[in-house]
This record gives C-alpha cells, sequence and structure tokens, in this order.
C-alpha cells in the first residue's frame, strides 16, 4: 500500500514539474514572439485568491445579481477610465477582455478569429450544429441554407404581426370608464408574442401561446427559459463547461426537441406541393382560385435538404433568436419609453401623424426617424446581447491595448478566447458623452454609428435576422403608439435597472406598467 502512494505522489510531482516547465517554455516563447511583433502587454486584472478564479467567481456572482454587464465595466473602469483592454488569469488559463471599437473591428472581421469551442460545446446540447455553433465549411452550409430565406421581400408580413398583436390586446382589457389597463407585466406577454411570430414563420403554424389556458405552451417556454440559464452558466465556465451538466438540463433540451421534431416530421410527411395540389383540385370543384402559400422557413429549407436533424437544429436555431431577442427589445422599448413620458409622447405624435390609426408597412416604418432612434437607443443602453466572443485560429494580435497608453499592438497567442463586452463599450463616456447612462434617443440625431455599436454582431457572422426583427419592433412599437396615449411606469422598489443574464439581457424586474387607450381606440 505504502508503495502504491508513493507511486502516485512521485507521479503527481512528475505531472506538476512538468505542467510547470510546459507553462514557462510557452510564456518564454509568447514572449518572444510578442516583442518581435512590436506588442506589448495589456494590464492584467487579477485573481485575489490562490486558485486563481476570483474573477469567475465575482462575474458569476454578479449576472446573479442582474449586475452582470455593469460589473465588466466597473472592474474596467476600476484600473483607469481609458483602460479599454485587459487581460484576466483564470486558473490555468487567461483570457483577453476589450472594449475597443477598432479591437472589435478585427475580431469580427479577421480570419485569424472564429467563436470559441467553448461556445459550441456549451450551446450543442440544445441547438445542435448550425449557424450559431458551427466554423469552417459546416458554418458556411448553414449560412448558404439560411441567407437566402432572409434577403426575400415576402418575410415582410405585417399581416403576420398584427394577427398575434391583436391576440395579445385581447389579455390588455382597459376599463371603459376610464381607458386604464390594469397593471400588468408585458414582458412574458411579448415572449408568448414572439413565440407566436416566430413559430409561425419558421413552421407554418404558430404556438398561438397566447391563447393557451391551459400553460401547455407556457410549458414550452418555460424549457427554453430553463435551457438557456443552463446554456449561459456554462458558456461563463469557458474550458470548464461540462461540470454544467444535469438530467434537468438534458430533459428542457429533450422537450424543446420533441416540439421541433414534430413539426419536421409532419413537413417531410406532407410536402406543401403534393398539399398544394389537394387544395387547388378541391378549390376549383368550388369555383375558387388556388389560395397563395404564406412562406415558411421550414418550407424553403426543406427545398434545400430532407435531413431531419438538419432541419431541427437550423430552425431551432432560428426559433432561439427570432423569440429572445425580439422578446427582450419589445420589453426594453416599453420599458424605457414607461420612465420617459416625454420620449413617449414625441413618438405617438410622429406615428399618429404619420400614418394616422391604421397599421404601417415595414418600408415607411424604417423611414421614421425617431422611431429608430428609439430602438438604437434601447439597444445602447439595455445592450440585449451583452457579450460576444471570439478565439484565435493562430497566433495574432490585436491592433490596440498594449502598453503604459493603450496604443500599443497586444499579442494573442492561438487558443485565446477574447470577451467582447458590448455593454462595456456602449456604456463609455469618451464615445458617447457625459450623459452616457441617459437614455436619450435624441442623441441618434447626430451620432453616426461605427464598430462602437454592433448590438447585431458584424462581419460574416452578423446576424442575418436582424432587419426582421427591427422590423417586427417597429411595428408593435408603433401600433402601441396609436391605441395607447400614455404608458405609466409602476414598478414598485429602488428603480435600478437589473440586467438579468441568459445569453441576452432581460428586464430583472419585467415590464410593470399600465396603459391608457387612446378615445380612437376606445371608439
Amino acid at each position: 500500500m505504502l508503495g502504491v502512494t508513493s507511486s502516485a505522489f512521485l507521479l503527481l510531482a512528475v505531472f506538476l514539474t512538468w505542467a510547470i516547465v510546459k507553462s514557462k517554455l510557452k510564456k518564454r516563447r509568447n514572449n518572444a514572439k510578442a516583442a518581435a511583433l512590436g506588442c506589448l502587454p495589456p494590464p492584467v486584472l487579477r485573481s485575489t485568491n490562490l486558485i486563481g478564479n476570483s474573477i469567475l467567481r465575482e462575474s458569476m456572482r454578479a449576472t446573479k445579481e442582474d449586475r452582470g454587464p455593469q460589473y465588466i465595466a466597473e472592474k474596467l473602469d476600476g484600473i483607469s477610465r481609458d483602460c479599454h483592454t485587459v487581460k484576466v488569469p483564470i486558473v490555468d488559463y487567461e483570457v483577453v477582455v476589450t472594449r475597443d471599437p477598432e479591437n472589435a473591428r478585427a475580431l469580427f472581421t479577421s480570419p485569424d478569429f472564429d467563436i470559441s469551442h467553448h461556445r459550441q460545446l456549451s450551446w450543442m446540447p440544445l441547438l445542435g450544429k448550425g449557424i450559431f455553433t458551427s466554423r469552417g465549411d459546416v458554418w458556411k452550409h448553414s449560412r448558404a441554407l439560411l441567407r437566402p430565406q432572409f434577403a426575400r421581400e415576402m418575410i415582410s408580413n405585417p399581416q403576420l404581426e398584427e394577427h398575434h398583436l391583436q391576440n395579445l390586446w385581447g389579455q390588455l382589457s382597459a376599463d371603459a370608464a376610464t381607458g386604464w389597463t390594469s397593471r400588468v407585466d408585458l414582458a412574458p406577454l411579448f415572449f408568448k408574442f414572439t413565440l407566436d411570430t416566430a413559430t409561425e414563420f419558421i413552421f407554418g403554424r404558430s404556438a398561438n401561446s397566447l391563447l393557451e389556458r391551459d400553460g401547455a405552451r407556457e410549458d414550452l417556454s418555460r424549457h427554453f427559459n430553463a435551457a438557456k440559464v443552463w446554456i449561459d452558466k456554462r458558456g461563463a465556465l469557458a474550458k470548464f463547461y461540462w461540470l454544467m451538466n444535469s438530467t434537468e438540463f438534458k430533459e428542457h433540451c429533450a422537450a424543446i426537441h420533441k416540439f421541433a421534431d414534430g413539426l419536421v416530421a409532419d413537413r417531410l410527411a406532407h410536402p406543401p406541393e403534393k398539399e398544394k395540389k389537394k387544395k387547388t383540385a378541391a378549390d376549383l370543384e368550388k369555383g375558387k382560385g388556388a389560395a397563395t402559400a404564406r412562406f415558411n422557413l421550414l418550407d424553403e429549407l426543406a427545398k434545400e435538404t430532407q435531413n431531419p436533424r438538419e432541419l431541427r437544429n437550423e430552425t431551432l436555431h432560428v426559433l432561439i433568436a427570432g423569440r429572445d431577442t425580439t422578446g427582450c427589445l419589445l420589453g426594453w422599448v416599453v420599458y424605457f419609453l414607461a420612465r420617459h413620458p416625454d420620449a413617449y409622447a414625441r413618438l405617438r405624435r410622429e406615428v399618429v401623424n404619420q400614418f394616422g390609426e391604421g397599421p404601417a408597412d415595414f418600408r415607411r416604418l424604417s423611414q421614421l426617424a425617431y422611431l429608430q432612434w428609439v430602438i438604437n437607443e434601447t439597444l445602447r443602453v439595455a445592450t440585449v446581447i451583452p457579450l460576444n466572443e471570439r478565439i484565435a485560429l493562430r497566433d495574432t494580435v490585436l491592433p490596440r491595448g498594449g502598453g503604459p497608453d493603450g496604443k500599443a499592438r497586444v499579442f494573442v497567442p492561438e487558443g485565446t478566447q477574447v470577451l467582447v463586452p458590448l455593454y462595456a463599450m456602449q456604456h463609455r463616456a469618451d464615445i458617447w458623452g457625459p450623459d452616457v447612462e441617459e437614455f436619450r434617443p435624441e442623441r441618434w440625431e447626430t451620432h453616426r454609428a461605427g464598430w462602437e455599436f454592433i448590438p447585431f454582431g458584424a462581419g460574416a457572422r452578423k446576424c442575418l435576422g436582424q432587419q426582421f426583427g427591427r422590423q417586427e419592433v417597429s411595428y408593435v412599437v408603433s401600433r402601441f403608439c396609436q391605441k395607447y396615449d400614455r404608458i405609466e411606469n409602476v414598478e414598485e422598489g429602488d428603480g435600478r435597472i437589473r440586467l438579468h443574464h441568459a445569453i441576452e439581457n432581460r428586464s430583472g424586474t419585467g415590464v410593470q406598467v399600465r396603459l391608457h387607450e387612446a378615445k380612437a381606440a376606445r371608439a
């Protein structure tokens, strides 16, 4: 027994010695290459404990307290207001954190960077291989499948939005005498709305969660929400993502897969070409013209592939983006407008003056300047996606961040993960002005956004559904302006903005409001 113990200690000592020597040789080699490239190191944000995980623990605690994005900005400001790039050692690896727009440009346009394998593996149990989780040829294939669909004019369908918006309004009854609705949290209703519109756009059949009374569809939303919380925790642990795994997480993923698999199987069993022929024959017998089929993403993807797993994966990727980010953005827009009645009054006045009481088309809404300023300012202040990341595919450099003045290039060894805290970048006073923490849509009258404002990502991986999401938000907000002449904030508490992070930022206190119907809407 003593001999076995001694051997174990000897092996451990050999391993530790090997690891230390390897680390020192790697560091020496990286320092030499950095010097040869004219790079200087950025400031280092060091852990305060022996294990080297205090920064990670602080970050996870801040996320739990709904202040994760602010925490990153505060840590950078704590070094210096002029510090925009830092190196963060965590246990046995290092990450680089940068809120410098020029570094963001390099990360999103250089072939030296791509999404990390940590991100891939964190998301894989839920989404499988697809446009958000793949690299190289697999990613190019996914992009080729999806991109043509979002370039089509036929995805612009206000009738789809209006139908589900009426279902949403059906849950906001107003007092006939006063015109006021009761207090309501719009956040869950917006997520149901975007689930309904997204499922109809993607699968040709809506989840109709706004009409459900038995909780079945709400259960689907619950699975989505819970699975994304697990994924967010897995991503935060980076290379240790595998520690966040459980039967519960697998059950949430399985429920979502079952939902999508059923719709995919039905589509493959009943191709629309055959169904169209049946309907056409039936319509002709009745003396009617054949009805025009509505666009849906699954039909278009099935023209390119009949692989059930591939169809499930790609549609789920779009569903996650279409439901969650759009639902978040809708909630935040109303959240801020309820707290800034002057901004809402101006927006409503411009919407009504331009479009009267009737729905507007997407093209004209995109040209309504103040509405787009409100959306931009919401994306800037709340930052729906607060953090992006890339990993170095080979030894490379970032253009800025090194040296005493932060202007020297920074060497980034192969395999290093670089985090881009969009919230911290969009809350830099030197870029946005001393009123950076204020919600002020008017700043967009003169501000011309560059790489400091990339809420939908940038480069080749820029969100394909950006236009679709903005169109949906523009339409819903304009219709709210037409129906309600006042939105009152009724949230109780300290009023602190709470950025509840589950991949995207949601309001940690919901969107607690009551709304006043305009006389024209009550007529």
